[in-house]
């Protein structure tokens, strides 16, 4: 923390003579309540300015890191492999050369000389980060392609933001040569993997040769990122560095309806949003980051560039989400951004180890989980000298034993899930708040917050303020204000590329994002958020429900992997689809007896009624210890053993739940599900 002694019961101030008539008056960070932030550092404007001032600070020490596979057959990876600032400094400027020179040869010398959108579609890796920044070097701007979209998905995005040279993976490449007919502007694709083979065959031609005979038989020039390292070391053209205004990305949100929105960030967008980053996490060169959120998302974006421009290392996950403990192990991180998701796993783990054990394990972590939370909700810290000596250092080993301070957010987290892995994990764990239009960060826990609950208050900058929702009965009038949560800051995006009218109804006159999530300021100046306006329906009997609410509720349960939560106007009750967490599900299923002992396979255990009952009455046990109302509980629930996924398209690639596609998806069972229900009815009454 740059500023003084946080005082955790006054977080934010009103600024004075804000308040309008329909809304609350602008709230602040009190740490810096007097004017925005736009940089932390006057000499930064833009990320290429952001990189430069990595590498001033730390020059020959490591940057990008990935662990190197050792073995072929196994796949198995050795310790991280490292490359300094200055060799990746080299990299985006060969890189950059080979890449532009290329262009101006084959779309044109003129086009190369204005801002022309870069695609890149890959997984996190250190050719992603030299491909951005040097896009950025030389003036340009990127478009990036999650990792795992689909063809639909492909074909849109290139099309709507015309772009013409794409870099990517070597595995996406025949998805590309399949898609080039309905793909008119690409011309050039830059592969980041070697293309050429080690040992050629005499007189077989080897892959790399087919594949290249395919992109020039689609009018595709393809070239790898090492060829072009190479030719723009011969050929190095000078830097055309950004303006703090001019385009750093278009970037596509993951609507749970519709084609994506393109997001159109400056470098402004993104400066003010590293500069409130690096504000509230107060990185420097010794910090450690394992990147493995999506850098086609912004949060994954944010996350790395903070520690880039503190100087700090970016360590790249071995592209599998279920190996990222082992690369933690690796990597030992300092620092690590995440996403409830993996952290409500990370507690079912840790909980199954410690408070659940049997015996004396689970009598002492008990006993010890209760000191620390105590100690922690009467404000104190999150590590204690005796417990953690006894119990939680070989627990927080579980992240490589390193980590001093974690942030979630995407979606909210569980008051008790947070408060447990802040103490089990002797960690600063702090809940952000964001989306792509305000360039991630929002809104933000203090440093030490010891409360759970909220999502902290206004980054130092960007400000806040809630507007009257009356037909929601919501209003700033309330005892605690409540209405929709509105950002203003230099973070606020430009709007949506090619859509103006989307971009009026989310960004009003005066420059306000309007969210679309209902809030509440507390009495520490603290944002709760209570409501999404629109992710509302009625039931028959008229109650209104906000199904994100209710499954957040339900996904503190440990049982639960994934839940979608159903209703309508028509039904007076709500059913769910969920699918189970695996281990959790094992344990259950032995406490079963018509089915403990029987070895049955997840898919089975999914379709046995008596575990379905279980899983419900335990969801029962979580929503009264919530206190749902009657109405908001689920009646019925299908036990699904397939995943949602991005790949069977139920999931968002932030992972949100697409919900008028599970609707469609899950019909026939939720049809079943409301069947019995009216059959259950019938008998009641008789």
């Amino acid at each position: 923390m740059v500023n003084g002694v946080i005082d955790f019961n006054h977080q934010s101030v009103e600024v004075p003579n804000s308040r309008k008539p329909g809304q609350t008056g602008v709230y602040r960070n009190a740490q810096t309540s007097k004017d925005l932030l736009t940089n932390i550092n006057p000499k930064v404007t833009t990320i290429y300015e952001a990189f430069r001032q990595g590498l001033k600070i730390s020059r020959d020490r490591p940057l990008l890191g990935m662990r190197p596979i050792v073995d072929a057959k196994t796949g198995k990876r050795g310790p991280y492999a490292w490359q300094s600032y200055r060799q990746v400094s080299y990299r985006i400027t060969n890189f950059g050369s080979g890449l532009f020179n290329l262009i101006d040869s084959v779309v044109g010398e003129d086009y190369g000389k204005g801002s022309m959108p870069i695609g890149i579609w890959a997984n996190n890796r250190p050719e992603w980060f030299i491909a951005d920044m040097a896009t950025a070097a030389y003036g340009h701007f990127s478009v990036a392609l999650y990792d795992t979209l689909g063809p639909d998905t492909v074909e849109y995005v290139t099309n709507h933001a015309e772009i013409k040279a794409l870099v990517t993976s070597a595995d996406h490449i025949a998805d590309l040569l399949k898609l080039k007919h309905k793909l008119p502007t690409l011309q050039v694709i830059i592969s980041m993997d070697k293309l050429d083979d080690e040992t050629p065959v005499a007189g077989v031609p080897n892959k790399s040769a087919i594949i290249k005979a395919w992109a020039e038989e689609k009018g595709i020039v393809l070239v790898d990122m090492q060829t072009l390292e190479a030719e723009g070391r011969k050929a190095k053209r000078a830097h055309r560095p950004p303006k703090p205004d001019d385009l750093a990305c278009l970037m596509y949100t993951s609507g749970t309806t519709g084609v994506p929105k393109a997001s159109m960030l400056s470098h402004r967008n993104f400066v003010s949003a590293l500069s409130g980053s690096l504000y509230n996490l107060d990185a420097n060169q010794d910090d450690i980051n394992i990147s493995y959120l999506p850098l086609a998302h912004i949060f994954g974006r944010i996350t790395d560039l903070s520690l880039v421009q503190a100087g700090g290392r970016i360590g790249y996950y071995s592209g599998d989400v279920l190996q990222l403990l082992d690369d933690m192990q690796a990597l030992k991180p300092t620092f690590m951004a995440s996403v409830p998701r993996l952290l409500n796993r990370i507690y079912a783990r840790i909980a199954s180890q410690t408070i659940e054990a049997p015996g004396i394990t689970g009598v002492i972590a008990r006993k010890a989980v209760a000191a620390k939370l105590e100690n922690l909700h009467n404000g104190g810290s999150y590590t204690h000298p005796f417990w953690d000596r006894i119990i939680f250092n070989k627990v927080k080993q579980a992240l490589g034993g390193h980590v001093r301070a974690m942030i979630t957010g995407s979606a909210p987290i569980g008051k008790d899930v947070m408060q447990f892995l802040r103490i089990a994990l002797c960690v600063d764990l702090r809940e952000g708040y964001g989306a792509t239009e305000s360039c991630a960060a929002c809104t933000c826990h203090n440093p030490g917050e010891y409360r759970a609950g909220h999502i902290g208050v206004p980054f130092p900058h960007n400000e806040i303020k809630l507007i009257d929702v009356p037909e929601m009965d919501y209003l700033s009038t309330d005892p605690y204000p409540r209405g929709e949560i509105c950002a203003r800051g230099p973070n606020i995006f430009l709007g949506y590329y090619k859509d103006e009218e989307k971009t009026r109804e989310t960004i009003d006159s005066e420059g306000w994002l309007l969210t679309g999530d209902i809030g509440m300021i507390d009495e520490r100046g603290c944002v709760i958020i209570i409501d999404r306006k629109k992710n509302i329906f009625k039931l028959a009997q008229g109650e209104y429900i906000a199904p994100e609410k209710i499954e957040n509720v339900y996904a503190k349960n440990t049982l639960l992997a994934q839940i979608y939560l159903h209703g309508d106007s028509l039904q007076s009750s709500l059913v769910a689809i969920i699918v189970p967490d695996p281990e959790a599900l094992n344990v259950l299923a032995a406490k079963i007896p018509s089915v403990a002992g029987k070895k049955l396979s997840y898919q089975e255990l999914c379709k046995h009624p008596e575990v379905n009952a279980a899983i419900l009455a335990d969801m029962d046990k979580t929503g009264r210890k919530a206190g749902l109302r009657g109405f908001e509980y689920a009646r019925k629930i299908y036990l699904e053993s397939e995943p949602f996924s991005i790949e069977n398209e139920l999931l968002t690639p932030t992972m949100k739940v697409k919900r008028p596609q599970a609707a469609k998806y899950y019909q026939d069972q939720i049809k079943a599900m409301y069947d019995e229900l009216d059959k259950q009815t019938v008998t009641a009454k008789l």
